[in-house]
């Protein structure tokens, strides 16, 4: 696949384009899919999103990713980072189209995007949370090997959630 920036076994990643918009507004535009997440975006919101995640990944070298199953090159949602929060390298972030729930998605995205920080990006340390009401995304970040540190408030929610974070193993 063109512009693949890494796979996992049934999945491709890679950067967010402006040519997405319609893929991302089935996604981060559903109220049902962001109904965890503060509320769905606009479409003006979203192009924005991307333009501010394009310049993102030029200047960092990360971003969220657009996941793309290998079998059809369907996009079934994003997976990847927001800029780095207090002393972590990145937040990490994932949202699926509702269709594509409940088939181990989030958790091969979530696992693959870690690694790739890990091995490719070199980050040390990475933070995530989840609505206190979505078992299910604790659940993956658990499966993930993020490691829970207790409940933290967050004012663009506000609300308190379950907060995760990865940290490498490797010394410095």
């Amino acid at each position: 696949m063109e512009d693949m920036l890494f796979e996992t076994e049934r999945l491709y990643f890679r950067a967010l384009q402006k040519e997405d918009l319609e893929e991302i507004m089935e996604i981060w535009g559903d109220d049902e899919v962001m109904a965890w997440s503060g509320g769905a975006g606009t479409r003006e919101q979203e192009e924005r999103s991307i333009s501010f995640y394009q310049t993102m990944q030029k200047e960092r070298g990360f971003s969220p990713y657009l996941v793309l199953l290998k079998e059809t090159e369907e996009a079934v949602g994003v997976c990847g980072f927001n800029p780095p929060v207090e002393s972590f390298d990145a937040e990490l972030l994932y949202h699926f189209k509702k269709r594509h729930w409940g088939k181990g998605y989030a958790t091969e995205s979530v696992l693959g995007v870690t690694q790739y920080a890990k091995e490719i990006l070199h980050l040390r340390s990475i933070i995530s949370s989840a609505d206190p009401r979505n078992t299910s995304s604790q659940k993956v970040l658990e499966k993930a090997g993020y490691r829970y540190i207790g409940m933290k408030w967050y004012e663009d929610l506000s609300q308190e959630e379950p907060t995760y974070v990865w940290e490498s193993d490797e010394t410095a």
